[in-house]
């Protein structure tokens, strides 16, 4: 028994990993293990995922985002450091995708908040930093996985994509500005209570290489991203080593549990689109229905893998997108953003997984009763 509680006190701090290896073996059982279900799986996501996480494993380690604290702590009013964070996100999800802003923008979250006595915001504003990463990035093709694959599937231009996505995209905006005043409604000219800059740490002289070597890193790893590069297998292979010669700890320090979360979700959708009475019952069901398709089936296996499966279903791909773009709103498995945004938390206040939970469902689903409605008229008219 006592050789059981280490492993049971792991799965309890790994809810998303233990409901993520369930829906895995479930569907292996619905549709076995093939060859084309190994070619199936999103390799290329998985890679990036794996090339951001370890880089930026780097960049905490020598404190390369140093002058972004020392930015953001030099803003003393709580209202507009949180809307500095919450639209920091909102605006660099559009280019570098909304998991990869979170796990810039997050953990710089709970850096200045904690140097503030101000934990108490740090769940309500990283939720809404989660909501600004999911809303901010659908402007813009590659903004996020899902986007990404249906863009490249659908032959829409880009011109057409961004103006198709606009003003959903605006309304959230504005949304999230006021969701930010009221919070702070009974003091909103409350202080963020950063007397001094010690939290931002200092920078050795010997560590200029390594920082310069990391940041290189970076940029390699946005080309990929950005570009769409067919050799990014390489180039995860190329980050790999470079940070094995920098420094080898930094690959242990990597979150090998998140990227194994997002295999086994990849694992479930692709075993559930290969089962032939799967895809009949879909082929029926999803055509002219997609936007409440899209957001309920994320709600099992996440947005990402939902858009592989329905995608060659739908008939409407704009209600697509919008309800594949509103499915993170629902639940923390309704997008694989939000459940990175959990792993940085938990990772840094193990035991309250259910208290993010709770606060992420309630400020979410209310975001979501706002802008459901609105996606839905608009996405009628079709991309």
């Amino acid at each position: 028994m006592k050789k059981m509680k280490p492993i049971i006190s792991f799965l309890k701090k790994e809810p998303m990993l233990v409901v993520s290896v369930a829906a895995a073996v479930i569907a292996m059982f619905i549709t076995p293990p093939s060859a084309k279900l190994l070619s199936d799986i999103d390799w290329h996501t998985l890679a990036t995922l794996f090339m951001m996480l370890t880089v930026l494993e780097g960049f905490k380690s020598e404190n390369i985002f140093r002058p972004l604290l020392k930015l953001a702590g030099g803003i003393k009013s709580m209202v507009l450091l949180s809307l500095f964070l919450v639209f920091s996100v909102f605006f660099s999800s559009m280019f570098v995708t909304n998991d990869v802003s979170l796990i810039i923008f997050v953990p710089l979250t709970i850096i200045l908040f904690r140097a503030g006595d101000k934990e108490k915001y740090i769940l309500p504003v990283i939720t809404m930093e989660n909501i600004a990463a999911i809303r901010g990035s659908l402007l813009t093709p590659f903004g996020s996985p899902q986007n990404l694959f249906v863009y490249g599937k659908s032959g829409v231009s880009a011109f057409r994509f961004v103006q198709y996505m606009f003003p959903i995209w605006i309304i959230s905006a504005l949304l999230l500005v006021a969701f930010v005043l009221a919070l702070y409604c009974r003091n909103i000219r409350q202080r963020t209570g950063v007397s001094d800059m010690s939290f931002t740490g200092e920078w050795v002289k010997e560590g200029k290489i390594h920082r310069i070597a990391y940041l290189s890193v970076f940029a390699v790893v946005l080309w990929t991203i950005v570009s769409r590069t067919s050799i990014w297998a390489w180039v995860a292979i190329g980050v790999a080593i470079a940070v094995f010669i920098i420094d080898r700890g930094i690959l242990l320090k990597t979150d090998y549990v998140l990227l194994l979360t997002f295999l086994c979700f990849f694992v479930f959708s692709s075993s559930i689109a290969s089962s032939a009475a799967i895809s009949v019952f879909l082929s029926k069901a999803v055509a002219d229905n997609e936007y409440v398709w899209s957001i309920l089936l994320s709600q099992v296996i996440s947005n990402v893998p939902a858009s592989i499966v329905l995608y060659p279903f739908a008939r409407n791909v704009g209600a697509l997108i919008y309800g594949l773009d509103t499915a993170g709103l629902c639940s923390l498995i309704g997008s694989l953003a939000s459940v990175i945004n959990y792993r940085i938390y938990v990772r840094e206040y193990p035991g309250n997984g259910g208290k993010f939970v709770r606060v992420f469902t309630l400020i979410s689903l209310v975001f979501f009763a706002l802008v459901a409605v609105p996606g839905y008229f608009i996405s009628l008219s079709g991309i």
